[in-house]
Order: C-alpha cells, then sequence, then structure tokens
C-alpha cells in the first residue's frame, strides 16, 4: 500500500469513528466530512497562531471563535467540541469527559481531548 493510500484509508476511518460517535448520517462520505472538519481546524490553527501573535485583536479572536464552534458543532450535531487557543497543537478537540466517560477510540493529544481533525500526513 502507497503513502496516499494509506492516508486515505485513516481519513476514512477517522470519518466513520466520527459518524458513530456523534450518530451523524449514514451516508455522509466520511472523507469529505473529514475534509470539511481540516478546512475549520487549518482556519482555527491559524485564529489561534494570529492571537498568540498579536496579530489579531481579542474581540476578532472571539468573533471567529464563535464563527468557527459554530460550524463545527452544527457539522457534528453536538456541543461537546471547542476551540483549543493554544497553537502548539489541534484547535479543534472534543472535550475531555467526553471523551473518558465514552470511552471513545479517537485520536487524542496528551491531555485526553480528541482531536477532531488531524492531520494524516503526519508520520507517513
Amino acid at each position: 500500500m502507497n503513502k496516499k493510500q494509506l492516508m486515505y484509508d485513516r481519513i476514512n476511518a477517522h470519518g466513520q469513528q466520527l459518524k458513530n460517535i456523534f450518530k451523524l448520517d449514514p451516508n455522509l462520505d466520511p472523507v469529505k466530512l473529514c475534509k470539511q472538519l481540516f478546512r475549520l481546524e487549518n482556519k482555527a490553527h491559524r485564529l489561534a497562531e494570529d492571537g498568540c501573535n498579536g496579530i489579531i485583536t481579542y474581540d476578532y479572536y472571539n468573533k471567529e471563535e464563535v464563527k468557527i464552534i459554530s460550524k463545527v458543532k452544527n457539522i457534528l450535531k453536538t456541543d461537546k467540541v471547542f476551540l483549543n487557543g493554544d497553537p502548539r497543537g489541534y484547535a479543534l478537540k472534543i472535550k475531555s469527559e467526553y471523551v473518558k466517560n465514552n470511552n471513545l477510540d479517537i485520536h487524542k493529544d496528551w491531555g485526553g481531548y480528541g482531536i477532531i481533525a488531524p492531520n494524516f500526513r503526519e508520520g507517513l
């Protein structure tokens, strides 16, 4: 199996996990779901970097954070997600209590938070 196929398989599996966790439409394409969330992850991460570097104001950060997290909540049909403003890791996460209490089998960071849109290019 080549790297491209391995990455595609990982994305597909993660999308299926998200669909199962949040009881999303079974006909929803898991790869399209992940691509949509990955675009929002990139936007959220860039927002966190700009906020930490003083490029944007606190008010602008808060306004954009609300927009991004609202889109994620709408896509996943849950309020168990949040935007982490620390640019040293992933921005879009699932609350650790929800991950732990439901014994979720999903990518996690060291704090036990579920990663909504991991970068599957890493480690290939």
